[in-house]
């Protein structure tokens, strides 16, 4: 995947995301805080802190996270 359409995803009215992988993962972006893009790399954070690292060739979608209702 182009890392300028992941930027873009981040920085023009940041909606929470899935990161889909080739082999079928998802990986949930709740907050730009959740993901760091570098040149060669995706790093995605999960709840507990842990990140995943990802070559950008393998992720093969993007998709909108449905949003939280009010309580």
């Amino acid at each position: 995947m182009d890392i300028d359409y992941i930027l873009e995803r981040l920085t023009d009215g940041f909606r929470p995301f899935s990161v889909r992988t080739s082999d079928g993962r998802e990986y949930a972006v709740p907050h730009p805080e959740f993901i760091a893009v570098g040149k060669h790399s995706v790093a995605v954070i999960d709840k507990r802190g842990y990140a995943v690292s990802l070559d950008p060739r393998h992720i093969v979608a993007l998709k909108d996270l449905p949003a939280k209702r009010a309580a």
